[in-house]
């Protein structure tokens, strides 16, 4: 897939985050429209990973920290066929296994996440056995800025750079939003790059919602050599529509049906 035609991915999938949301009135729309990028250019570019392969030990792993912001996942595992998209019309309704944070219910999720600090801390061990097993497989997360703040992530840094995994990727959504207030009046990072490097991480910076950038950017894992790679990827909250992005009531709030087809005219144009 071309630099072009990821770019019309993101527009498709941020339309379909906001029909689902719509249809279920409930969702972290903001967070999902915030990293849809990066899962657009992860599962169209750059993992290792199919409902073929799912179950064996060869494909790369992707867990997603940011549990909360599961309907962006949705729609990237159902177009790339892990099961039906119709199912998505379930989301959030009673008996339906498609809820608000992954679960290993449906195909195409490695964990149950969405507890704030446990996707990184998942993602040690399981680079830490392929790197023991002489394995190919890379490691994957998306960690919100938000969940920076737990005590759990920084264990895992110590542990990543410890024991050099290099085969281990992580990616902040660095909207600088969280469900309360800004990041830095809550619990500022900054300067989180000198930090994590002290902490023995390889770190770039990239714009999280330019495809190309992204490509590139991950390209270029590991890198340093012995090293597990930090991208923190500054992204809009809300990304795509004029209305929802840097507003901290989009969180996780619901459209109108005027503000739905407001939001896919935009998209669209």
């Amino acid at each position: 897939m071309n630099i072009k035609e990821l770019e019309e991915k993101s527009k498709v999938y941020r339309k379909k985050i906001l029909k689902y949301i719509y249809n279920a009135k409930a969702g972290h729309t903001g967070g999902s429209l915030s990293i849809i990028d990066i899962l657009n250019v992860l599962y169209n570019k750059v993992l290792n990973v199919s409902p073929e392969n799912f179950n064996t030990p060869e494909k790369d792993i992707y867990i997603q920290s940011k549990g909360h912001c599961v309907e962006a996942l949705y729609v990237v595992l159902a177009d790339k066929g892990f099961f039906p998209e119709d199912d998505l019309l379930t989301l959030c309704q009673y008996q339906s296994p498609y809820i608000g944070h992954p679960t290993r219910k449906i195909k195409g999720m490695e964990q149950n996440t969405g507890g704030l600090g446990h996707g990184l801390s998942i993602c040690c061990g399981s680079a830490l056995a392929a790197q023991k097993d002489q394995s190919d497989v890379k490691v994957y997360t998306v960690l919100g800025d938000g969940e920076m703040a737990e005590g759990s992530n920084w264990e895992a840094f110590m542990f990543a750079a410890h024991y050099k995994l290099d085969n281990l990727c992580a990616i902040l959504d660095y909207n600088k939003l969280q469900i309360t207030a800004p990041n830095a009046e809550v619990m500022g990072l900054e300067p989180l790059d000198k930090k994590l490097e002290a902490f023995g991480w390889a770190v770039r910076h990239v714009d999280g919602n330019d495809v190309e950038a992204l490509v590139n950017t991950f390209d270029a894992l590991p890198f340093e050599s012995g090293k597990p790679s930090f991208i923190i990827a500054h992204t809009t909250k809300g990304k795509g529509v004029s209305y929802m992005e840097n507003v901290l009531k989009w969180h996780h709030g619901v459209p109108t049906a005027e503000q739905y087809e407001l939001a896919l005219a935009e998209i669209d144009s």
